[in-house]
């Protein structure tokens, strides 16, 4: 388990979540403004933040905002209901995932889990031009990828779509963020690319029902671990 930084303003919300976070064995440091979840996560050095995006004073955009200047510490954002357009702006901002409110204990523990595995699996990759995520292996060097050994066919633009989901495997990667990245800044709104690339990735990995390649409506893609998923409510 690890060190979770939780950042919200609710008294009651914070004492629920460090009865249950460290019920599920981790060891929890809660906060109540932003300003002084800026100044724990540089002291304390958290594994995970689990930030409120309507904090007083600095609010969670701008902590967020702050920490990437520093830190890759994972983020995990807590937004209100229905509020998809804060959730692009949060994951747009460096946020890794987020959860939408209300929401049960279970589903937050599997969300803090799947971002610590996430962190563990990238420190592991690191500096190696092979990823690797269940079944599924992208060698960069040659610019080939693999599923169960094996070999799929993939366009040059298809492999750089799949690489940029692999090397964020189970983080939310917005339609702006692949679209910049992959095509250029001034594809950011050529939102049906994506749509038209995820439907023949999905028909090459035989992922059809999206186990793998899956779409967050509204927001963008996650690559996952179908054994591992940690799945959108």
């Amino acid at each position: 388990m690890g060190r979770v930084l939780v950042v919200d303003d609710d008294p009651a919300l914070l004492r629920a979540l460090r009865i249950g976070l460290t019920a599920l064995g981790h060891e929890v440091l809660v906060t109540r403004s932003g300003e002084e979840g800026l100044s724990q996560a540089a002291r304390w050095a958290p594994e995970v933040v689990v930030l409120d995006l309507g904090l007083p004073g600095i609010d969670g955009f701008e902590v967020c905002r702050r920490l990437r200047q520093w830190s890759d510490i994972p983020v995990l954002v807590l937004s209100a209901a229905g509020a998809e357009e804060q959730k692009v702006t949060a994951l747009d901002g460096g946020a890794d995932d987020f959860v939408t409110k209300p929401f049960g204990m279970a589903e937050l523990g599997a969300r803090v889990r799947a971002v610590l595995r996430r962190q563990q699996m990238v420190g592991a990759q690191a500096g190696s031009s092979r990823l690797e995520i269940g079944q599924l292996a992208i060698d960069l060097d040659a610019r080939e990828a693999w599923l169960a050994g094996r070999h799929v066919e993939l366009t040059a633009r298809e492999l750089d779509f799949l690489a940029y989901l692999a090397r964020h495997a189970g983080k939310v990667c917005t339609h702006r963020m692949l679209l910049e990245q992959i095509w250029g800044p001034g594809y950011a709104t050529e939102v049906h690319y994506l749509r038209v690339y995820a439907s023949r990735l999905r028909r090459k990995l035989g992922d059809d029902s999206g186990e793998m390649l899956h779409t967050v409506p509204g927001i963008g893609y996650q690559l996952l671990d179908p054994a591992l998923r940690c799945r959108q409510p």
